[in-house]
């Protein structure tokens, strides 16, 4: 996320609260997108993509680029290692913050297709 983490609990709080965050932000975005994609006349399924696709940017990006550098990126020093885990909040969490995120996600485009979505599709 692109916020400072440091009020956020660890371990399971911390990514249910990451995952309730990711589920605020897709709702909003699906909304959005479905509001603007009504006047364009876009079908369900690329305002549910695109939805899906910047929720996981907006409130997960930062998460899943440190969970993609820590297990790929090559690290030259350990000195630098230590810097980078230090800019981390909850390292030993990260891969249950990316799950969460993703599931809110999820949950947060689907909630909002049943709240204003599904209408059109029927």
């Amino acid at each position: 996320m692109f916020f400072d983490q440091s009020w956020m609990g660890y371990g399971l709080v911390g990514a249910l609260e990451a995952g309730a965050i990711a589920l605020v932000v897709a709702l909003i975005a699906y909304l959005l997108l479905h509001l603007y994609g009504r006047t364009q006349g876009w079908p369900v399924a690329v305002e549910i993509s695109w939805a899906t696709v910047i929720g996981m940017i907006v409130s997960g990006g930062s998460d899943i680029w440190n969970l993609v550098y820590f297990n790929y990126g090559r690290v030259q020093s350990l000195q630098l290692l230590k810097v980078r885990l230090a800019e981390v909040h909850d390292p030993d969490s990260l891969g249950a913050r990316v799950l969460f995120e993703f599931l809110g996600v999820c949950a947060g485009v689907y909630l909002g297709w049943l709240l204003v979505g599904r209408r059109r599709s029927e």
